[in-house]
């Protein structure tokens, strides 16, 4: 009978030997990222289905966000007489935190459920083994093409996701505050600097890396048949969260840091 030191032990040991399975997985990625041979047709293919098809969701849900944004902090200056910096409020909410986590997660709910399963199926058909057997590398078949399309895909979405927040913020306050478009266009951009700019476009990057490599980690390590891929796609969805949120931390201390340091 197992007694719950022994189920905590071995609790920590799987969980150890999943982050060491991860690590070098990632690792091998990086180090075959530029290697040959480069699968381009399927880098661009997964380029439509991760970058074009998350471009609804992204809108629908950046759109709503800023109108929100601006239905919480609006009253508050309209209070002390200062309803114009509503567009500064929103611009630097959206471009510097809200939007990259917010689109990140998005994507991740999207995009890792779906490189899991779809991993995870062609793992438990054998088809990967068929492909190793070919003499195919799966590493620089099904992971490469992943990564590079979500890494260059998810800063395209935010950015894309901070107009269309600002357009929903432009939309409410002219309806609630009856604040100038002209005013609020133009506060939005003043207020965005070049170390803003920066945290907002750097952060896809990372969280793009974390999406794709927990998508193919789960899906590369399904166990169990179909059921298995069920598993592994939920617990994609919520490893890639929780490490955007905590990465997050960090990747906001460092970028911070060097804005200071850079003076911008």
């Amino acid at each position: 009978m197992a007694t719950p030191v022994t189920t905590v032990n071995d609790l920590l040991k799987e969980k150890i030997l999943a982050l060491q399975d991860f690590t070098l997985l990632s690792w091998r990625a990086l180090r075959n990222l530029f290697s040959h041979p480069r699968y381009v047709a399927d880098t661009f293919a997964q380029m439509d289905v991760i970058g074009v098809g998350s471009l609804p969701i992204v809108v629908l849900a950046s759109f709503f966000i800023g109108a929100v944004l601006v239905l919480q902090t609006a009253d508050q200056f309209v209070r002390f007489g200062s309803p114009g910096l509503t567009g500064d409020v929103v611009s630097l909410a959206l471009v510097r935190e809200i939007g990259p986590v917010i689109i990140a997660l998005l994507v991740a709910g999207r995009c890792s459920s779906g490189i899991a399963s779809e991993l995870g199926s062609m793992l438990v058909s054998e088809q990967i083994d068929a492909m190793r057997a070919l003499g195919t590398d799966p590493l620089k078949k099904l992971v490469i093409p992943r990564l590079i399309a979500t890494v260059l895909m998810l800063p395209l979405l935010t950015v894309v996701g901070d107009f269309i927040g600002l357009v929903g913020g432009l939309v409410v306050s002219n309806f609630v505050i009856r604040l100038n478009p002209v005013q609020y266009w133009t506060r939005a951009y003043l207020a965005i600097e070049f170390g803003d700019a920066l945290q907002g476009l750097a952060k896809p990057f990372v969280f793009g890396f974390i999406i794709a490599l927990v998508g193919c980690y789960y899906g590369l390590t399904t166990r169990g048949g179909t059921q298995g891929v069920g598993r592994s796609t939920t617990q994609a969805v919520v490893a890639a969260s929780v490490l955007i949120l905590v990465t997050n931390l960090f990747v906001t201390k460092i970028l911070l840091w060097v804005n200071d340091l850079m003076g911008w």
